[in-house]
Parts: structure tokens; sequence; C-alpha cells
């Protein structure tokens, strides 16, 4: 293979991301988004290495025009689709079910099981297939390499994975513990071993990705052993629209009592709970302002928000039974000092602590931020889901030497 750069590309349901990516060295040649896809008016973001960037808006209409776009753009600083640098193409996909342990070149076969999971994802299998069918249509020579959300969470045993619900019923509809945000848990569980100076198999990490969505996971020696979401993202933590954990009985109570749809119940949970449904905003920045402001609403929902993330820690360290780190991560986990502070607090006897000014520093690499000698560090590692799916797709289409597509 003479080719290596690897494009990476999320696409959402409205939205694709893009980076492309340098393996000899990591650069990044060039990142991107494309936002508003199939409204009136879309949003291109463009950014080459040692640019300013440059930003347009007009009519997208669909994902096979977007990707045009990006394709376009990329041309115009010598980074075309054609360019015989690029080795593959790598797509996130959120959903790879069981059968998906693994990064994967895909094939019509590879296609047909995506489009199988669909039901248990919704919202977001459906745009990754469309961002592999188009890359395809522009670029059917080249190897396009799903890496699957799912799959660090395959090692999962199935005492975590199993919901202890009737087994037959379970096993005809796919209902388990599949976990989500695999690809930062990756990243993250190894980078935090790094820090450490250690292999990534003798360390035992509590990762917590905390974005918008957020999640956690007990790696133990670079394995995933459990983790928070479950057969969808709407399980485990408080999220910023997502309620996280609840007694199932409430989605009854609703349709009984309160004469919702099962739709009507699917918007409430996802789109109108967490912190949004708690006080009304959903960015931590602006509840912290509330709170330090007074805000009751505001403090009840950064409170609930916090007493999950801790019973999580907590459940983790039992489950793992030794702790050597625990890793903040994602927009609110890099970047909210008050969040990490009361996320560990109380939590000494476990070994668990933060040094005051170490967490007041901000910054883009990763770092402790517990107390020089603490039995358990805490860290600061900022996610690169980007570059992980780089990693996989580079490593696997070296492997394979570029098999042919079926």
């Amino acid at each position: 293979m003479t080719g290596t750069r690897v494009l990476v590309l999320n696409s959402g349901s409205s939205s694709v991301k893009y980076q492309l990516i340098d393996m000899r060295g990591g650069e990044r040649l060039a990142v991107g988004l494309v936002e508003r896809i199939g409204e009136e008016t879309s949003r291109l973001k463009h950014t080459p290495a040692g640019s300013g960037g440059r930003e347009w808006s007009g009519a997208v209409p669909d994902h096979e025009a977007a990707l045009k776009a990006v394709a376009a753009e990329l041309a115009k600083d010598g980074l075309g689709l054609d360019s015989p640098e690029l080795a593959a193409i790598g797509h996130r996909v959120v959903h790879g079910g069981l059968k998906f342990t693994e990064p994967t070149v895909v094939d019509d076969a590879v296609l047909a099981e995506i489009e199988r999971l669909v039901p248990v994802a919704p919202l977001h299998n459906p745009a990754n297939l469309t961002g592999i069918r188009t890359a395809q249509a522009l670029r059917p020579d080249l190897p396009q390499v799903a890496v699957f959300d799912t799959a660090f969470h395959t090692t999962m045993p199935e005492s975590a994975a199993r919901y202890a619900i009737d087994v037959e019923t379970a096993d005809a509809h796919r209902v388990r513990r599949y976990g989500f945000h695999g690809t930062s848990h990756a990243y993250v569980s190894r980078e935090t071993a790094r820090l450490l100076g250690r292999a990534p198999e003798d360390v035992n990490v509590i990762v917590l990705h905390l974005g918008n969505g957020a999640s956690a996971s007990a790696v133990r020696g670079g394995r995933c052993v459990d983790t928070s979401m479950g057969l969808t993202p709407l399980e485990g933590l408080v999220m910023g629209t997502r309620s996280g954990d609840m007694d199932p009985a409430v989605i009854f109570h609703l349709m009984r009592v309160g004469g919702m749809s099962a739709d009507e119940i699917d918007t409430l949970l996802n789109k109108r709970s967490g912190l949004i449904g708690l006080c009304g905003d959903n960015d931590m920045r602006e509840i912290r302002r509330r709170v330090d402001a007074g805000d009751e609403r505001a403090q009840l929902a950064f409170d609930v928000y916090i007493h999950r993330l801790k019973k999580y820690i907590g459940a983790y360290y039992a489950v793992l039974g030794r702790v050597d780190a625990v890793a903040f991560t994602a927009g609110v986990g890099e970047n909210s000092a008050p969040v990490r502070e009361a996320a560990v607090a109380g939590l000494e006897g476990l070994g668990l602590a933060v040094d005051g000014e170490l967490n007041a520093v901000r910054g883009d690499e990763a770092r402790l931020i517990s107390p020089a000698g603490a039995r358990v560090a805490v860290a600061v590692v900022p996610t690169d889901e980007e570059m992980e799916i780089a990693t996989q797709t580079y490593a696997l289409v070296n492997e394979s030497g570029n098999p042919p597509l079926t």
C-alpha cells in the first residue's frame, strides 16, 4: 500500500463531520463539518492545516451532496479524494451488535448486517449507512472501513451484558447491553495508561465520557468489563437531554395514567429529560453560571447529575476491585472543573481526590489532577475518536493488504 492518508467520516442524521489524517505522523491535513443537511440553509466549515479555514452556506439536500461538497473543498487544497495518498475511508458506525467486534472492511454482507441492526439504532445506523454508500459511490475502488461504537464493549462478560429478563425473549429480539462511545473509551483508557507510564494490560481504569451524551466504563487491563449505556444510548448517566437510568415502570405509568403514546415517551426520555428536563438547560457552562447565581433548579440538575455519576464511580470501583485511575473526557469531562471536583468529593476513602490548583488548569494535553502520591490517579484525558478510527482503519488495510471490495 502506498497511501498513508485516512479520511474519517462521522455521518449523523443531519450532519457530516470529517478529518483527513496523514498516518505517518498523525497530522490532521483538514477537518470540517457539514451541518443542517436537508434544511433550507446548510453550512460547511472547512479548515485545512495551517489555515484559518473557510465557511459557506447554501443548500445541501442530502448526504451525497454533502460528501461531494467535502470532496470539492479538499480538492481546493490539493487533498482530493482522487489522491493516490488516500489509503482508505474510515466510518464511524454506532451499532455493530455482537457480530462486529473489530474494525471491518465494508462489503455487501457488512452493509446488510448494519441495515439489520437499524431497529436497535434507528437514529444512527441509517445515517452511517448513507455515509458509507455515498463514499463507495465516490471512490468504489477504495477500502471503506466501519469502526463500531459498540465493538470495544463486546468483551463484557455475560453477567454484565445480560438483562434479567426471559432469555428466549431477549435473544429473539437481540435485547442486551451493547454500550456506546466505544472508540472514545478505547482511546482514553489506553492514553491513561500511557500517562501513568504503564502498559494498558497492567492498568484498571474507570473512564467517564461526559458530553451531551455521557457514559462510563470499567476497563480491566485494556478490556471493557462493564459500561453504563445498554441496548441504546439512553441507559446510564444523566445526560444533556436523556434521562439515563430509570424505573422502566415509569413508561407504563405514563401510558396508563398520562395517556402518552410510545413515541411521545420516546421523545420525552431522549430529548426532554436529563439536564434540560430538570432545569431547561443542557449546557453545563450555563448550568454552572445559574448555580453560582443561586438558581435552585440549576442546583438540583447539577446535584442529580453528580449523584448518578458518583454512584457509577463507586459501582465500577467494586466491579474492578482495584482501580489505578479515573479518567474524565469529552466536552464536560475535559472542561468542567466543578464537575470533576464534585464527582470525587467524599470518595477519599477510596483513594480518590483532586488537587484544586491542578484541577483548575485548562489545557489540551492529558494531565493528572490528583494530589502527588494519591493512591488512585485522577486524570483529564482529551478524547480523540477520529484518530482512534483512523488508527484502526489504517492498521486494518495495512494488515489485509487493501482487500478488494465484494
